[in-house]
């Protein structure tokens, strides 16, 4: 088959900057979900993104050069390429973790399986016209307390709507992704599509030994591959070099998981009849590691403190999807609280990535990780959620930072 012919049509640089932001973070949410849950649509969702991906980098390319008159244009838009770029070759990671499920590429069913309760799941269900969410806005229809699922993005045709906020309207036909627990799902099914969700009967034969130790493996490489790709963006947002080290940090981690997997595969094809059951796990490890170094390119131009055109920080600021830095004064009242009690991404919708305690940093807390005065937040979510978050951060009324 030919390659799709792209003809150049010109868009606003910053608004195809967002774009393929927005695109290629949730392509690295879909592409695990549809390798842990084995789900070929969400998969083939992932590819159909992969060639959008495509199509934005290239109209980025033209728009980028045709934009430039002088050397000093051409230096800051060279910042501009670079994150465009990063952002393509994340999506192009992303498009190969797909392949896994879509090539039937070995991944041993036991180690998916027990992914599967370290990882929360996406879910993707067409909206029937005699839906009862159909014609209203997410706010009204109170999916995440209906379902214990929250919509991450919706697909209307050919358009995608990214972290669809409270006053999102939901049309009939519309493709809602939803994040969060196996439970909720024949709930999510039932309410969005009017079906019965059937779940798929699992068969298989344990093979595998030491599967610990690679499930703690994987489990990491996708981690901190997510994760290293909203740091990126801070540490543009923010021109924080402390965080784009931390992105270099995690970019070597990957490396030295990448190899400790790989070796654990080669170990393991001993005890296999079929070394085609672990070809899958090559794979990924390959394409997550590929995600953390696309990451790193982003976190480069502060690094090397290139200089960066302002429609970079705009476009990552008016993003769907914004990034938030917060220090917890004394005054809070969550000090003291666990990341479980608060319960923030069901209460805001934010979820929050890293924090930074002193000189060290705290990557994915847990849920008994407890708040302390100082504490730097780092967290990604809607705009509406943010504001959620300020809120529920600050101090009392008539308490200043003490």
């Amino acid at each position: 088959m030919s390659p799709k012919e792209i003809r150049y049509t010109p868009r606003n640089l910053k608004d195809m900057l967002i774009e393929m932001k927005d695109t290629s973070e949730l392509m690295v949410d879909l592409a695990y979900s549809a390798m842990i849950y084995d789900n070929v649509d969400i998969a083939e969702e992932v590819v159909r993104l992969e060639d959008k991906m495509d199509t934005l980098y290239y109209h980025m390319k033209i728009s980028a050069l045709l934009s430039t008159r002088r050397v000093e244009e051409a230096a800051e838009m060279s910042g501009v390429l670079q994150v465009a770029q990063a952002s393509e070759g994340i999506a192009d990671a992303a498009g190969d973790i797909a392949k896994i499920v879509l090539m039937e590429m070995g991944i041993p069913m036991e180690l998916k399986l027990a992914l599967r309760e370290a990882a929360e799941t996406i879910i993707r269900a067409t909206v029937h016209p005699d839906s009862k969410i159909a014609g209203h806005a997410l706010g009204d229809v109170e999916m995440d307390t209906e379902t214990g699922m929250w919509v991450i993005a919706i697909r209307r045709q050919n358009d995608w709507i990214y972290n669809p906020d409270h006053e999102t309207k939901i049309r009939a036909d519309d493709v809602l992704f939803a994040r969060g627990h196996d439970e909720g799902v024949p709930l999510f099914v039932e309410l969005v599509a009017n079906e019965k969700y059937i779940a798929k009967e699992v068969k298989h034969e344990k093979v595998l030994h030491d599967l610990e130790k690679a499930v703690d493996i994987i489990v990491d490489m996708k981690d901190m591959a997510e994760m290293s790709v909203g740091l990126a963006y801070s540490a543009l947002l923010f021109d924080n070099e402390d965080i784009a080290e931390e992105v270099k940090a995690i970019e070597y981690k990957m490396d030295c998981m990448k190899h400790e997997l790989q070796h654990w595969v080669l170990e393991t094809a001993k005890h296999v009849s079929d070394v085609n059951q672990l070809r899958g796990l090559l794979h990924l490890a390959n394409a997550s590691e590929s995600i953390s170094d696309a990451a790193y390119a982003i976190a480069d131009i502060v690094l090397r403190d290139i200089e960066l055109h302002p429609i970079v920080t705009i476009a990552v600021r008016q993003s769907d999807e914004v990034i938030t830095r917060l220090t917890v004064a004394s005054c809070s009242p969550i000090v003291g609280k666990t990341f479980g009690q608060l319960k923030l991404e069901t209460e805001t919708g934010v979820y929050v990535m890293a924090v930074k305690r002193g000189d060290k940093w705290i990557y994915s807390p847990k849920k008994n990780t407890q708040i302390q005065v100082g504490d730097v937040l780092i967290a990604r979510g809607s705009h509406t959620g943010e504001e959620a978050l300020i809120e529920m951060c600050a101090c009392p009324l008539g308490e200043g930072n003490k």
